[in-house]
């Protein structure tokens, strides 16, 4: 399998970003880590390994990002106003550097956003963001709304809200998009969300579902038993949903 390091200064992020391509054709597919998750735990995690014969074959290529979630979303030394306006030089960095990078290695017409965890929250929000740019949508295990406090999982931005906030949170903005090109573009993506039956998001998911449901944007909720929130079944649900 072909496998590549890369790592150049982002001019977005003002740092040396790194990320890992997997396979030499197919559908390009943009990963995004779990929460403090680095470039490399895609393929840590056995994710890659569970892939391996659909990349081999050339029907995939992995695009395996860092993040930085220690500097924005979970930095709590600074005001949730900076947290999520690093959040928003990330999505940068990736539209404006990862995105192009990807489309010079890769001619295929078929991007597909994918994370874990907090990675799915990163996956699906650019996707929704910027439907223009995906084909598809996979995302395991993830929150909607990074306000929300369920379980041990606390309000990421301390109660504090504005309108960057309001525009990253697809369970806020989606409810309002009236646009009928972003729309066209949501209807017709194919978007997989899976959680866990006893995922403490479970509920955030349903609501989520019920969301695009009321804007015509049909979708699959799949629903695991038990909490499905660990690499032992990201790795089952890779090599069924992706």
């Amino acid at each position: 399998m072909n496998r590549e390091y890369h790592k150049w200064w982002s001019a977005r992020l003002k740092r040396d970003m790194e990320l890992l391509v997997f396979g030499h054709a197919g559908a390009k597919v943009l990963i995004f880590p779990s929460r403090f998750g680095r470039f490399y735990e895609y393929e840590k995690l056995g994710l890659v390994n569970s892939l391996r014969e659909k990349v081999q074959q050339g029907y995939l290529q992995l695009f395996c990002i860092d993040g930085i979630d220690a500097e924005g979303l979970y930095n709590k030394d600074a005001h949730p106003k900076d947290r999520i306006s690093r959040h928003i030089e990330y999505e940068k960095y990736i539209l404006e550097e990862v995105v192009p990078f990807i489309d010079q290695k890769n001619a295929h017409d078929c991007m597909i956003s994918h994370g874990v965890s907090l990675g799915a929250f990163q996956a699906a929000n650019i996707a929704f963001r910027n439907p223009h740019l995906f084909k598809k949508l996979v995302a395991f295990s993830g929150r909607y709304d990074l306000t929300l406090s369920v379980e041990y999982f606390n309000d990421l931005f301390d109660g504090y809200y504005n309108e960057d906030i309001y525009f990253h949170t697809p369970s806020h903005f989606l409810p309002n998009l009236e646009c009928s090109w972003r729309l066209s573009c949501l209807r017709e993506m194919d978007i997989v969300l899976v959680i866990g039956r006893e995922d403490p998001f479970l509920d955030n998911n349903q609501q989520f579902s019920a969301i695009l449901n009321s804007k015509n944007i049909d979708h699959q909720l799949l629903v695991w038993d038990d909490r499905a929130h660990s690499g032992y079944y990201w790795r089952r649900m890779a090599g069924i949903y992706i």
